[in-house]
């Protein structure tokens, strides 16, 4: 399933907004209180998922400006976000400059930072900081998978996701797990304070469904990058899913403040 596909986007909203540190949302609030009415670009706004958990826990009347490359998918999120004004921006995202954040209260994005190289962060960085706009990062890839039960392997193919997440494409390399640690990079050279909390998926039972899809993905990304591994991953695979899979996928949100 691919990554920006609605059917996945739904399959993981839940657990998304289980996973999101709302400790970061408390403290923007905090900060812009009495500051009504906000403008909120949401960055790869994907279906809106973001919108749908954000939106209610901000305060006073909002005017959010959904961008992403997908029509389908914008078409959709301008469909559900709802209890704000909502316009949507079909573009490259990595391309916005301080002039476009110009008067944005809050720039957010969801699952988006790894995606993205290192030159790419920096500049959203520098754009944010130059427009003066707090910008609100959730559920970047942290690089850590906890299975239970554990078994030797596990790190074989942690480390091969890993090495995938960090690939190049289209020229481009990925920044993966070193994303978090980029953005915090570029957001504090330019003297923006920056809060991060852990923001893990905890997945069991009761979300098998995402756990088994997610598991292909993951195991299809590390062979795909160690094609070594291959003549392991059907065993692999099987003793994951007659175990639950009971997994905890870590991530981190951030929130960057200009000072």
């Amino acid at each position: 399933m691919s990554t920006f596909a609605p059917e996945w986007l739904a399959l993981r909203e839940k657990a998304d907004a289980d996973a999101r540190a709302g400790d970061l949302v408390d403290l923007f609030r905090k900060i812009h209180l009495n500051r009504a009415p906000l403008v909120v670009r949401d960055l790869g706004c994907g279906t809106g998922s973001l919108g749908r958990w954000l939106a209610g826990r901000l305060d006073g009347p909002q005017h959010w400006v959904l961008h992403d490359r997908d029509p389908r998918l914008l078409d959709i999120a301008a469909a559900t976000v709802s209890g704000v004004a909502v316009e949507t921006r079909e573009g490259d995202l990595t391309a916005l400059t301080a002039a476009d954040l110009a008067g944005t209260s809050l720039v957010t994005a969801s699952a988006l930072l790894d995606l993205l190289t290192r030159d790419e962060v920096d500049r959203l960085a520098g754009a944010c900081v130059d427009a003066g706009c707090p910008a609100l990062f959730t559920l970047s890839v942290a690089g850590r998978v906890e299975f239970d039960p554990v078994e030797p392997l596990d790190a074989e193919f942690e480390a091969a996701f890993n090495a995938h997440q960090r690939r190049v494409v289209a020229g481009r390399r990925l920044l993966g797990p070193d994303a978090v640690e980029a953005t915090v990079a570029a957001f504090e050279r330019r003297g923006a304070t920056v809060t991060t909390s852990p923001s893990p998926w905890r997945l069991g039972p009761a979300q098998a469904a995402l756990a088994a899809e997610w598991l292909r993905g993951w195991v299809d990304a590390a062979v795909e990058q160690e094609p070594a591994l291959a003549a392991e991953a059907p065993d692999y695979l099987r003793r994951k899913r007659d175990a639950g899979p009971r997994v905890v996928v870590h991530h981190t949100d951030l929130l960057a403040l200009p000072t």
